[in-house]
């Protein structure tokens, strides 16, 4: 009888455990006053390669929410850690890179521009995305694999060549 009720009392406390490692996992939804009506998120890997003199090359996990309008990426690195969060609306963009002082910027396409090395047109990689071949100058997308979570694009003009590689998480 000890016995049973020490076995039902451990069974409990591996339940409440269980549930609560299962609760802290979940992640609450975006709600339409975070970000406006068509909020949208997306997580997975992202990498630009930068053709200059010196070649240079990015690459981190992403969460991405928001619209071109409103919005926030996050990009982590392979351990885990934060490595920066953009956030942009109307009229102010700022780059939150962890230790450093937040910097501010007229514009999204000015902080891509600061943060990435390459003037990453942000409208365009939502719209990209959504399945949405957008047009931009300078840029042509391949949306051939996106059903396969895959989405790429380069950039040819202005010059250095850019190429950007996304891998969305399923």
């Amino acid at each position: 009888m000890l016995l049973t009720s020490r076995l039902r009392s451990a069974l409990s406390s591996t339940c409440l455990i269980a549930i609560l490692l299962i609760a802290g996992c979940a992640r609450p939804p975006l709600t339409e006053a975070s970000f406006g009506s068509k909020t949208a998120f997306w997580t997975g890997r992202i990498s630009l390669q930068v053709q200059s003199e010196t070649v240079q090359s990015f690459s981190a996990g992403f969460e991405l929410k928001g619209q071109p309008e409103r919005g926030e990426l996050t990009l982590i690195s392979p351990l885990g850690n934060v490595l920066g969060v953009l956030r942009w609306s109307p009229g102010e963009a700022v780059l939150d890179s962890g230790n450093q002082k937040i910097q501010r910027f007229a514009s999204v396409d000015e902080l891509m521009a600061q943060a990435t090395g390459a003037a990453v047109p942000l409208s365009a990689l939502f719209a990209w995305l959504q399945g949405d071949n957008a047009s931009v100058s300078g840029w042509s997308a391949d949306l051939s694999r996106r059903s396969e979570g895959r989405i790429s694009a380069t950039r040819v003009q202005p010059q250095p060549q850019a190429d950007l590689r996304v891998v969305l998480d399923q």
